[in-house]
């Protein structure tokens, strides 16, 4: 209840949130629904997992990102990223900024090619 008052407080349009969470989200209608609230637009990305198929994260022990990435550790960093979430990378390198790429995976973004799964074993 709480999360549906408070997006509507914000006029939160679109929702960009795990597929673990994907079971909260008809309840979520329903609520907004009852409420005369207006639905956002929702999309769960798949969690990445361990081999074990738990989240990744640090109760699973999961490695720890770098504070302060090098350019070209951020942009590999972000290439794996887009490739977990089935986008393509074609023509990008690690060469590119990460600037530049974050703009060419905006302008490339394809919510169809997301993996339509709970969770995904992450495999760097």
């Amino acid at each position: 209840l709480a999360v549906v008052v408070d997006d509507a407080a914000q006029n939160i349009t679109h929702i960009v949130r795990g597929a673990d969470l994907l079971d909260s989200t008809p309840r979520q209608i329903y609520l907004q629904q009852l409420l005369g609230y207006p639905t956002p637009r929702y999309a769960h990305l798949p969690v990445a997992l361990t081999p074990a198929h738990e989240k990744l994260s640090k109760q699973t022990l999961a490695p720890a990102l770098p504070l302060q990435p090098s350019a070209a550790e951020a942009s590999a960093m972000l290439l794996s990223c887009l490739r977990f979430l089935g986008q393509s990378v074609n023509g990008l390198t690690e060469s590119h900024t990460p600037s530049a790429l974050l703009k060419m995976a905006g302008v490339r973004w394809n919510i169809d090619a997301v993996p339509r799964l709970q969770g995904v074993v992450y495999v760097e």
